[in-house]
């Protein structure tokens, strides 16, 4: 089993900047892809943004030039720097690893943390 623990949330006022981490530990050989999605209150769960083990990153429109993604391979942990925070980024943020071990292939997620914007 795969366990990812988040860390970094919390109250913010707009404008304002967190930092989200999320740690993969446990059974793994590999990670393909780490990335990090939210869900705000009676919305859908969508993509935030996602990074390949290459450095290849992938982010939504509405965070692009606000957020980066980054990621430490040898500590299987992904970062999400949030800049510009806006009431709109409010929602609980969950991270998730697409992990190989040996042969079988697997995606995990993280139990979730709450970011709040508001003044």
């Amino acid at each position: 089993q795969v366990q990812l623990m988040e860390s970094g949330g919390g109250l913010v006022q707009p404008g304002g900047s967190l930092r989200l981490s999320c740690a993969a530990s446990g059974r793994i050989s590999s990670i393909i892809s780490m990335g990090w999605y939210r869900q705000a209150p009676g919305k859908q769960r969508e993509l935030v943004a996602q990074i390949s083990s290459g450095g290849s990153t992938n982010y939504a429109d509405s965070v692009k030039g606000r957020f980066t993604i980054s990621r430490d391979n040898a500590k299987n942990t992904v970062y999400l720097q949030m800049n510009s925070l806006k009431p709109e980024d409010t929602a609980v943020y969950y991270c998730d690893a697409d992990v190989i071990y040996y042969d079988q292939r697997r995606v995990y997620w993280g139990q979730g943390t709450q970011v709040t914007v508001s003044s």
